[in-house]
């Protein structure tokens, strides 16, 4: 009784330990996202669902408008993007990414097929077919260019000579990271870049963030088209990044900075694009299309530098949509198939008919008598 007793203390410690390491799972939150580190307030859960990203590059100055969907129930979150110089902020236009999804929408073309498929009579399955403030005191170490304002989010622009002073700053107004932060800043506060702390906060109390949130739109000066990805390292979970690049030439990343193979989904020049994409493409008229998957974001080695491609070769996806050839609204194997069968079927009637003549005829001579030549027989 005893030996037993202990077997199920033993079982329910095992199952308890495997629903702690469950449960610290469900709360963990996503540290970063492809832009730059988030996290929520407290104890509560926020992810990034989708996260999409402009970026416009001209030469000398470099533009990122930038859309995220977050999905949990944490009502305030923080995140930060590190910039190489001085950025003015300001909210985007959700009709962008309306307008970028349309122009690089996969052509549909017709494929016909000869015999049925799935989905085709005799063979049909049945199944479907188929988103400002005055500036705070700065510590020493740290410089704030400005404090705003925009819609949910609430804006910080610093400097800082120091990723421990950074840190603090962020700690001291409101803008909570994770302690792994501070060793990710380093490489940035070495080069002398800058930084977008933002707040995130519904407008309306006790609301939590979810959603498509509105965009932000952040202009610098670049020396060269870079995005910021060294910080989604601090990520818990696999990373995607989908990308629109608008430049003068077509465009690709120099390097996979430790994801899998970049992929370009659509490559070639806009034409007349509506307002407010007009905007960005004014001088920078030919769009990339770029998508990323990040399976171990700890592997990040750092941002993604652009670089103009060999050549500005199109590129646009195209899905075939597979149809079974008719004529006359009449499948062309059935009508093949039903030719054929008539053309045989007549070959025999034709080939029978023959036949059984040719064996009615010697039937009917076989009743009249025969001769062998004319004139008289001689007596002996």
């Amino acid at each position: 009784m005893e030996r037993w007793r202990r077997g199920r203390l033993r079982v329910l410690a095992v199952v308890l330990g495997v629903l702690g390491v469950q449960l610290s799972w469900l709360v963990a939150p996503a540290y970063a996202c492809g832009c730059g580190a988030m996290v929520p307030t407290g104890a509560r859960q926020i992810s990034v669902a989708e996260e999409q990203s402009v970026l416009r590059w001209d030469g000398r100055q470099e533009q990122i408008v930038m859309r995220l969907t977050v999905n949990g129930d944490a009502e305030r979150a923080a995140w930060i993007m590190p910039v190489p110089h001085r950025a003015s902020v300001r909210l985007g236009d959700a009709a962008v990414f309306d307008e970028l999804a349309g122009a690089i929408a996969p052509v549909y073309r017709d494929r016909y097929h000869f015999w049925p498929q799935n989905d085709d009579w005799p063979l049909t399955t049945g199944g479907d077919t188929a988103d400002d403030a005055p500036a705070a005191g700065a510590a020493p170490g740290v410089g704030v260019v400005g404090r705003q304002r925009l819609g949910p989010f609430d804006v910080a622009r610093l400097t800082a000579t120091d990723p421990g002073a950074l840190d603090a700053w962020l700690r001291g107004h409101g803008f909570t990271f994770p302690a792994r932060l501070k060793s990710a800043l380093q490489p940035y506060v070495d080069r002398h870049w800058e930084y977008v702390a933002v707040r995130l906060a519904p407008q309306s109390a006790g609301t939590a963030l979810h959603g498509a949130l509105d965009p932000l739109h952040l202009t610098f000066a670049s020396d060269g088209p870079v995005y910021p990805m060294r910080l989604s390292r601090l990520a818990r979970t696999p990373q995607a990044l989908g990308l629109y690049v608008l430049a003068a030439h077509r465009m690709e990343p120099r390097t996979a900075i430790g994801g899998d193979r970049p992929k370009v989904v659509f490559a070639g020049r806009l034409t007349a694009p509506k307002s407010p994409l007009a905007g960005l493409t004014a001088g920078t008229p030919y769009l990339t299309a770029l998508t990323q998957e990040f399976p171990r974001p700890s592997a990040i080695s750092g941002d993604h530098v652009l670089r103009r491609t060999a050549a500005d070769t199109p590129y646009q996806q195209v899905i075939y949509v597979d149809r079974l050839r008719k004529v006359a609204g009449i499948p062309a194997w059935l009508l093949t198939i039903g030719g054929t069968l008539a053309v045989a079927a007549t070959a025999a009637a034709v080939f029978a008919v023959r036949r059984s003549r040719r064996s009615r005829l010697p039937a009917a001579l076989a009743g009249y008598p025969t001769s062998t030549g004319h004139g008289k027989a001689e007596g002996a």
